[in-house]
């Protein structure tokens, strides 16, 4: 089935459940709307499966890995062989994402969606073996791009028949911080200075080098800010487009998706851009500490569960929202009513 067939099966959110857990949250036996944005956060999970009965059992952290092209302009401190070093440590449940996953019972899988070194036990489904150097050209064409969305779409399918009901995103690509910055810069049709920031820790230079690199890439390729697929095509990276399709495949398929940091906000912007019935699947789990994530969070008219600082990537920002989703369902689903202690309900203040 094609991106826009898929896309098509989108359908809006079920405001009948929606209304059922908001008026299971009014009457709990606290005060209204007392734990903010993890009270929404539930009623937006019953507007998208359609049930006010929210259910966030088996957990799903789906990390992209792709190598990006710019790295060439020297605009990373690392080189691309640690992409796959990391991947491969995910399979051994060796990285950071890995730990903190196993903490919320969380699976973590790592895919392969465009390395240039495939590494043992990551699951393959490459697009290409790396991008190409934006500041030269484009990333890839407009139709790897569409697929390598359409693989997001299928792994978010493909986990809710395995009976997962949330997915956190994760990413992992050297350079990926780049590739971010110059769709955001294309997307807000902002300076690259302004949305750019020093990624796993650069220097001046390397930072001046990096803006500078960015600055070519929207020259020479010109993206349509209007048009999703073609930024993500010429200015964007095989891992951000696998974390569009999971944004993607989280409305089509009913399913929430936890948006982690600076390049997965980015990531869940595009599909924002490609359809805007996404953005129902879409939970910001925080904000991250590149210069440009609340931006970011703003143009997606999306508000961060947590302020931490966070900016390790592979997805352990989004897992580190898992434990306060649980405790808000625990509150949600095993509160006292203010019937059940025959005490009156607060009233609902809407001015």
């Amino acid at each position: 089935m094609s991106l826009t067939e898929q896309i098509k099966k989108i359908l809006p959110p079920d405001e009948a459940a929606m209304q059922e857990a908001r008026d299971r949250w009014n009457g709990i036996a606290k005060p209204i709307g007392s734990l903010g944005l993890l009270e929404d956060a539930v009623t937006q999970i019953a507007g998208l499966t359609g049930s006010a009965k929210v259910q966030l059992g088996k957990r799903a952290v789906l990390v992209m890995c792709a190598d990006n092209g710019v790295v060439a302009e020297g605009v990373t401190q690392t080189g691309q062989e640690v992409t796959a070093l990391v991947a491969g440590n995910m399979v051994k449940h060796d990285s950071s994402v890995c730990r903190m996953a196993q903490v919320v019972h969380a699976e973590v899988y790592p895919i392969d969606m465009g390395m240039i070194a495939p590494a043992e036990g990551v699951r393959d489904e490459h697009i290409l073996r790396g991008t190409g150097n934006i500041a030269l050209g484009p990333a890839m064409t407009r139709e790897e791009a569409a697929r390598a969305v359409e693989k997001g779409i299928d792994l978010v399918g493909e986990l809710k028949t395995q009976g997962y009901s949330i997915i956190a995103t994760g990413e992992m690509g050297i350079g990926n911080t780049t590739t971010a910055s110059a769709m955001l810069a294309a997307f807000l049709e902002m300076e690259p200075a302004l949305v750019t920031g020093r990624g796993a820790g650069l220097s001046d230079e390397g930072l001046r080098r990096k803006v500078n690199a960015i600055e070519r890439a929207l020259k020479v390729n010109c993206p349509d800010p209007a048009d999703g697929l073609d930024v993500l095509g010429k200015v964007g990276g095989l891992d951000i487009a696998g974390m569009c399709g999971t944004f993607l495949g989280g409305a089509i398929h009913r399913v929430p998706i936890l948006v982690d940091g600076f390049i997965s906000a980015v990531a869940a912007l595009c599909a924002l851009r490609i359809a805007p019935g996404s953005r129902q699947a879409m939970l910001a789990a925080h904000v991250s500490a590149e210069p440009a994530a609340r931006m970011v969070l703003e143009a997606l008219d999306l508000k961060p569960l947590i302020s931490a600082g966070l900016r390790l990537g592979e997805g352990t920002g989004a897992v580190a929202a898992l434990p306060l989703l649980d405790m808000a369902l625990a509150v949600y689903d095993g509160m006292v009513t203010f019937d059940n202690i025959g005490m009156e309900a607060y009233e609902v203040n809407l001015k």
